[in-house]
This record gives structure tokens, C-alpha cells and sequence, in this order.
């Protein structure tokens, strides 16, 4: 099998109600990781991209969050009906960009969503 072009990473964290972050996956399915799956197979990148669960992606406010490597387009707010869109916008070989985050979002502590209490 060859090497995969792209890594579809779907951030599958789950937390406690009571956490103080919020969680990208709440309901603990993987509803999600099926949506691009099926999503891949009409522009036949299920050969060529893998998609993977994963733990935190530390962008919990921006969650359900997925980035997509080697490019390191990252997404917030994914919903399933959004995978069909950032996979068509993936075989353009370009990003989704209305779901794409901010740069300014990522990895900061001064994001507009970022509630992280000290």
C-alpha cells in the first residue's frame, strides 16, 4: 500500500459535564470519523487518505476540531454535514475556508473562544 497523501485527524476527546474546557466529542460516538469516511469514497481518496481518531488537539473551544496534515488546515466547529464540504474542498487541493480556524485562534490563550479559567 502506498503512503497516504493526507491525514484527516478528528479530535475524539471527551470530558466530564463539569470540566472546566469543553469537549470536542461529548456524546463519545464517532459519528464524526464516519462522515469523512463516507465522504472520501465518491472522490475515490479512501485509498489515499487515512482518516484518524485522536486525542485533545488542545483547541477545545473550537471543538469538534479536525486539522488535515501534511497541510495543517485546522477546523472548529465541525459539524457531520460539514466532512462532505472539507473533503470536496481537499480533492480542489484547497481548504474549506469558511470552516476554517483563525490563525490567531490557534494555539493561543488569547482567542476569542478561549475560556480557559487560571
Amino acid at each position: 500500500m502506498a503512503k497516504y497523501k493526507h491525514h484527516i485527524f478528528i479530535c475524539q476527546n471527551t470530558r466530564e459535564p463539569s470540566a472546566t474546557r469543553p469537549s470536542c466529542n461529548p456524546s463519545g460516538n464517532s459519528d464524526l470519523v464516519q462522515a469523512f469516511k463516507t465522504a472520501l469514497k465518491p472522490y475515490g481518496l479512501d485509498a489515499s487518505v487515512r482518516v484518524n481518531k485522536c486525542g485533545c488537539l488542545d483547541q477545545c473551544e473550537h471543538g469538534p476540531t479536525v486539522v488535515i496534515y501534511p497541510e495543517g488546515w485546522w477546523y472548529g466547529f465541525v459539524k457531520k454535514e460539514d466532512a462532505a464540504s472539507i473533503v470536496r474542498a481537499l480533492y480542489e487541493g484547497k481548504p474549506a475556508a469558511h470552516l476554517l480556524l483563525d490563525d490567531t485562534c490557534i494555539n493561543t490563550p488569547s482567542c476569542e473562544h478561549r475560556t480557559r479559567k487560571p
